[in-house]
């Protein structure tokens, strides 16, 4: 799995690209903690629209993001998941937790 980021006014977005599964979950986590302490965004958007899979660990990786986002004052969601990573995030019923914007739903 790859991470692309792009920051502008306050904006950090994060591109996913590829699997995010147990094995790569730590390493993004440090990615995306790094860039954060980097850029200190207000606003963190995860696009998901290039992960072609996603388990359980790619909800807590989106769990933890979003509860480091909300400790700094800022906000965090996620946009453009389809096919199986958007059913891992239905099943999870993230969505009540971490705003999900998607064109399949």
């Amino acid at each position: 799995m790859k991470i692309y980021s792009t920051e502008s006014s306050g904006c950090l977005k994060l591109s996913f690209t590829g699997e995010l599964d147990h094995h790569g979950a730590k390493s993004a986590m440090k990615t995306i903690d790094d860039l954060i302490d980097e850029y200190l965004p207000r606003n963190l958007i995860m696009d998901l629209g290039e992960l072609n899979f996603m388990d359980s660990s790619g909800i807590a990786l989106i769990l933890r993001v979003n509860r480091r986002m909300a400790d700094m004052g800022g906000r965090a969601w996620v946009e453009n998941p389809y096919g199986q990573p958007l059913r891992v995030l239905n099943a999870s019923g993230i969505d009540r937790v971490v705003k999900v914007f998607s064109k399949a739903t």
